[in-house]
């Protein structure tokens, strides 16, 4: 079993940063895909930005390339989100994605982000 685990959340400021950590008990290198999502009140699940089928290169929702960094340290088995200027439409719930070779996907339980206005 795969247990994922995000933490770093919590409340900010607006125009303030936060960073974000997920990490794995099974080697993210050996995952084809490993990324972020969120999810807001009322909203769709969204995908922020992910690394899929190479560590070396990031793919990101539009809107989100201007303001959030993906990162990952497989030593730690551990990716990051960097997230800054945040704004209130930004508090939501993060969660972690682990994508296997072959197999269902692991989240993580998630890490609430408040952005006070």
């Amino acid at each position: 079993q795969v247990q994922v685990v995000e933490s770093g959340g919590g409340l900010v400021q607006f125009g303030g940063s936060l960073r974000l950590s997920c990490t794995a008990s099974k080697s993210i290198s050996s995952m084809y895909a490993v990324g972020w999502y969120r999810q807001a009140p009322g909203k769709e699940r969204e995908m922020i930005a992910e690394f899929r089928g190479s560590p070396d290169g990031a793919i990101y929702t539009d809107s989100m390339k201007d303001r959030f960094t993906i990162s990952r340290d497989d030593a730690k088995n551990t990716v990051y989100l960097q997230m800054d200027n945040l704004k209130p439409e930004d508090t939501a719930v993060y969660y972690c994605n682990l994508e296997p070779h072959w197999g269902s996907d692991y989240w993580g339980q998630g890490t609430q982000v408040t952005v006070s206005s």
